[in-house]
């Protein structure tokens, strides 16, 4: 009787679109831990194999002259087995671009849509990463590097092709607007919600975004103008940008003080328009492994979610998220040190304050992040506001760690805490003033002022289901110490269950069920009651 191996065996076949075999493709197998790699060489009918393969999870990248490389992520070699892996690979600059493309703007822009073009990602596997594969699949999910919030993130390759841009270039002057790299694209975001609070227009607070309770609304309509560096290149300067503006109710938590903020801060307004990322983007690829200068008006680096509705795992947030920092405006420098760290520096005005404003202070911004396991472990630190913390309009210090996890191809997690205070904060029992459109504090008997600090902590477990639909599992922990934060001083506790569903390629209906308690003080429904329970959703329309 034989000896059972201890070893796996890779095999698969390499083609092209059509399906059509291609020959001399090299494959390479690259062991996650380790960094050993085995190398094959497609057959005639496409076909490969690496055998005596040492147990463990691969990736699996084929190159071949003229195509884009396609690497497939997280496969798991067992003794005795052998793992399948097939690849599709695509001609480079291969745009899409058809014969059969009708004449006529709104002809293309409508075909554009027939063809089922997604605004995320073009057709094909993704041209490559300059280090470890993505670590999700995007679609589903709404991003797929870790860390995300604001980020830029050095070696990424830009996949984005909305509808619009593909009408755009299937028509006159089309390869122009390619050769420029210059794209413009949006989406309408509506949403609803169906709540056990209903004691006025903000009832929901301090749940946030979704904070008018029982009704339909605009969330956010946008419109991006950029330029995205290629980061992926090694061999010269690039440089971008990105102009963005929304209208809708989420203005209300992008704002910064002094850029249009008289719609909030002198009106309270419940719809409103905010440019809220305006910043020139500069890469320099022979400073380490590439490092990228952002400058102008950037979203704030860390964080799981993000303002942006595609952006985010679900409809509704966090208190986490909804109470820390949501813009800064000032330079801030990515550095990819390694294929495992990171490194981040900048200096602001501080936390949603415009430059030129009373409330703007000197913020410094160090972070490190460090990934291993082929990006499936990712561990971010981040000192995002660095300053005097000294009372102001939302002059905050904090710090960050985030935990991005993948458990295996359908499973992953993402867990972030934080702290932050203000000092000096204006009791609310106190005569002492109290900044337009912040909160005081809810101080010691006697005190005027005090140190207001709070910590949060939120997880969030993700199951994809195909190509087209996830599961997103939120619990969280939120101690407001002071009050400062959300009004009233009192711990809270949230959970929430969302189904993120994609319906063809350019519309996204996100359900969800929503539960969060204050234990200390009545929060919910303007000071009314401790609990508070939400079926909400929103839909997305790219275009």
């Amino acid at each position: 009787m034989a000896a059972a191996s201890i070893f796996g065996t890779i095999a698969g076949a390499v083609k092209d679109q059509s399906k059509v075999p291609l020959e001399g493709a090299t494959v390479t197998a690259t062991n996650a831990d380790s960094q050993a790699n085995r190398t094959a060489a497609s057959k005639p009918d496409g076909t490969y194999e690496i055998s005596d393969v040492d147990p463990g999870v691969y990736s699996v990248t084929a190159q071949m002259k003229g195509y884009r490389d396609f690497t497939v992520s997280s496969l798991e070699i067992t003794p005795g087995s052998k793992a399948v892996a097939d690849i599709t690979m695509v001609p480079e600059n291969n745009f899409p671009q058809t014969t059969q493309m009708p004449s006529g703007f709104w002809r293309r822009f409508a075909q554009a849509y027939k063809d089922d073009w997604h605004p995320i990602a073009p057709p094909g596997p993704d041209p490559p990463f300059r280090g470890d594969p993505a670590p999700v699949s995007n679609p589903p999910f709404p991003f797929t590097v870790w860390p995300y919030g604001g980020s830029p993130v050095i070696g990424q390759p830009n996949t984005m092709l909305p509808p619009l841009m593909a009408a755009i270039y299937n028509g006159p002057g089309g390869e122009a607007w390619q050769a420029s790299k210059i794209q413009v694209y949006g989406w309408a975001d509506v949403g609803f919600n169906v709540s056990s609070s209903n004691k006025g227009k903000f009832a929901n607070a301090p749940a946030a975004y979704m904070v008018d309770p029982n009704s339909i609304q605009l969330d956010q309509a946008a419109l991006y103008i950029e330029r995205v560096p290629d980061t992926v290149q090694t061999e010269h300067f690039d440089w971008g940008f990105r102009v963005t503006g929304i209208y809708g109710m989420d203005y209300r938590y992008t704002t910064s003080k002094g850029v249009f903020s008289n719609q909030l801060l002198g009106q309270n307004n419940l719809y409103g328009f905010d440019p809220v990322m305006v910043y020139a983007d500069l890469y320099f690829p022979q400073v380490a492994q590439g490092m990228n200068v952002r400058i102008g008006r950037y979203v704030s680096l860390p964080d799981i979610e993000a303002q942006l509705a595609p952006n985010n795992y679900t409809y509704s947030h966090s208190l986490t998220y909804v109470y820390d920092c949501y813009t800064q405006e000032g330079i801030n420098v990515t550095t990819k040190l390694s294929d495992h760290w990171m490194l981040q520096t900048g200096l602001s005005a501080g936390c949603d304050t415009a430059l030129w404003t009373k409330d703007a202070k000197p913020t410094g911004t160090v972070c490190l992040n460090y990934s291993w396991r082929t990006m499936q472990d990712d561990i971010y630190a981040c000192a995002n506001s660095i300053n005097s913390s000294k009372y102001a309009y939302n002059n905050l210090s904090a710090y960050y760690l985030t935990w991005y996890h993948k458990i295996n191809k359908n499973w992953h997690f993402d867990t972030e805490a934080w702290y932050q205070y203000e000092k000096d904060v204006p009791s609310i029992f106190g005569s002492v003033p109290v900044e337009t459109g912040a909160n005081g504090a809810w101080c010691a008997p006697g005190e005027q002022a005090c140190f207001a600090p709070e910590w949060a902590i939120t997880n969030y477990v993700e199951r994809q289901f195909g190509k087209h639909d996830t599961l997103s599992i939120r619990n969280e922990y939120f101690d407001d110490i002071k009050g400062q934060r959300t009004g009233y001083k009192t711990r809270y506790t949230e959970h929430m269950v969302s189904w993120n569903h994609w319906i063809g390629s350019t519309i996204v209906f996100r359900p969800e069920v929503r539960f969060e308690r204050a234990y200390n003080n009545a929060a919910y429904d303007n000071g009314t009651k401790k609990n508070q329970f939400v079926v909400s959703g929103d839909v997305i329309w790219f275009f």
